[in-house]
C-alpha cells in the first residue's frame, strides 16, 4: 500500500462517526467474504491448525492485510497501526451501539478460532 498522498488524510482519519464505523465494518466483513480473500484465510487457517500461537503467525497477518485494504480508503494508515486504531475506535462504539457490537463480533469470529471465544458476550480484551 503506497503512503505519500494518503499521509495528509490520515491526520483526520480516526474520527469516524458511529454510522461511518458501521459502514466500514460491514465493508471489511464483505471483504473477508470475497473469494480470493476467503481462500487466503482458509490457507492461513490450514497452516495454523487451530494452534493459537500459529493463528497469530499465519491468520492474523492475512486478516490485517484484508482490513487494511478496506480501511485505508477511510484515511487510516496502511500499517498495523491503522488497523489497531480502527479496532480501538470500533471498541469505543461497541458499548453504545449494539449494531456495531454485533458487526464487530462477526468480524472477530472471521479470523479468531472459535474455540477461543467464550460462549457469552464479547471476548474480554487484553490482547492489544
Amino acid at each position: 500500500c503506497s503512503g505519500g498522498a494518503m499521509a495528509s488524510a490520515s491526520a483526520q482519519a480516526a474520527a469516524l462517526s458511529a454510522e461511518q464505523a458501521k459502514v466500514v465494518l460491514a465493508e471489511v466483513i464483505q471483504a473477508f467474504a470475497a473469494p480470493e480473500n476467503a481462500v487466503r484465510m482458509d490457507e492461513a487457517r490450514d497452516n495454523a491448525c487451530n494452534d493459537m500461537g500459529k493463528m497469530l503467525q499465519f491468520v492474523l497477518p492475512v486478516a490485517t492485510q484484508i482490513q487494511q485494504e478496506v480501511i485505508k480508503a477511510y484515511g487510516f494508515s496502511c500499517d498495523g497501526e491503522g488497523v489497531l486504531k480502527f479496532a480501538r475506535l470500533v471498541k469505543s462504539y461497541e458499548a453504545q451501539d449494539p449494531e456495531i457490537a454485533s458487526l464487530s463480533g462477526k468480524l472477530k469470529a472471521l479470523f479468531l478460532p472459535p474455540m477461543t471465544l467464550p460462549p457469552h458476550g464479547p471476548a474480554s480484551g487484553g490482547s492489544v
